[in-house]
């Protein structure tokens, strides 16, 4: 199991296609902590769908 998930965003193309924007990361806490998870974001999102992943190793900076 990955310590984090990368946290994207669906995004369709032009082509038809969905692609994942990445916009953040989310760590499991701690054994013993009151909550699961905590979600960073890289900015504010005004989305209504987060899809998240296991981290690939080095995922590419442009995913279109």
């Amino acid at each position: 199991m990955s310590t984090y998930y990368r946290v994207t965003v669906p995004v369709e193309g032009r082509d038809g296609k969905t692609r994942f924007r990445p916009v953040g990361v989310m760590f499991p806490q701690r054994d013993g902590a009151k909550s699961a998870f905590t979600l960073k974001l890289e900015f504010p999102v005004g989305v209504t769908e987060l899809v998240l992943f296991e981290p690939k190793d080095a995922p590419p900076d442009d995913e279109e």
